[in-house]
């Protein structure tokens, strides 16, 4: 019988979610967690791959279990938080059709980058400091030529071994926020000092998101334009696009179904 399981994981310490022949992933820890809470052998798939150091929010993967049927789901979800590691949590776990596939069945995923332009001691885990003086303005106005259908081969590492590089954006945008750190103890800080970019497609490429937004700060920064980002969508190629931020600070937010 199959079944999907909705977890959330930090992803700092761990080598992302494929296994890897070197350094702990999410797959390994849930396939090791599973297997041993159920008794069996238990192969997990998941929705796509994250790299080494990228968080995730509501994941999802599924299972298929070949003696008995998890009869307890609740159950089978605290035993498993029990058994792995702090980064990881597992919210639930749900009876499905045999037809449903965690990454076929997927039919979007939402990703979310956060910078802070000012030093903070609170966020920096999960928020990459980008010193920079940043034309919000110019990176939406860049980010506004993302949605749409083409090939993004020009935001892809090399080595991903994808059949096409031809994806769909549906949105893209910069939001200043306020942390809860400052809402709730009162920090002193002020949420434009705070953004974070929302990029929603049908899938996305290896390396793309990090990508896309370290050349979305090159505009923001001044140092390239509005029609150089546009040109570099038309026809550029990876080497003259920007370099990609750090992963600590990405987020697989959503999936959807």
């Amino acid at each position: 019988m199959r079944y999907s399981i909705r977890l959330s994981y930090d992803g700092t310490g761990l080598s992302g979610w494929q296994i890897q022949p070197n350094g702990l992933s999410v797959q390994e820890s849930l396939q090791n967690a599973l297997s041993t809470a159920l008794g069996e052998n238990v192969q997990v798939t998941g929705a796509g791959r994250t790299d080494a150091g990228v968080n995730a929010v509501n994941y999802v993967a599924h299972f298929d279990v070949e003696r008995q049927p998890v009869s307890e789901p609740g159950a089978l979800v605290c035993k498993l938080n029990a058994i792995l590691k702090k980064e990881i949590t597992v919210h639930a776990i749900s009876p499905e059709e045999e037809s449903f596939h965690a990454r076929f069945s997927a039919v979007s995923r939402e990703y979310r980058y956060f910078i802070h332009r000012k030093k903070d001691p609170f966020i920096g885990k999960f928020s990459w400091q980008c010193g920079y003086r940043l034309d919000v303005e110019a990176m939406n106005e860049a980010a506004s030529c993302l949605p749409g259908t083409r090939d993004f081969s020009c935001f892809e590492k090399k080595g991903g071994n994808n059949r096409t590089s031809v994806c769909t954006v549906y949105e893209a945008g910069w939001k200043n926020y306020l942390p809860s750190h400052a809402e709730v103890l009162g920090y002193p800080a002020a949420a434009e000092d705070y953004l974070f970019f929302t990029v929603r497609a049908d899938r996305f490429l290896r390396n793309m998101v990090r990508a896309i937004v370290g050349s979305l700060i090159d505009v923001g920064r001044g140092k390239r334009d509005v029609r150089w980002f546009r040109d570099l969508l038309e026809n550029g190629t990876r080497s003259e696009a920007g370099e990609s931020v750090p992963g600590h600070a990405l987020f697989l937010k959503e999936i959807g179904y």
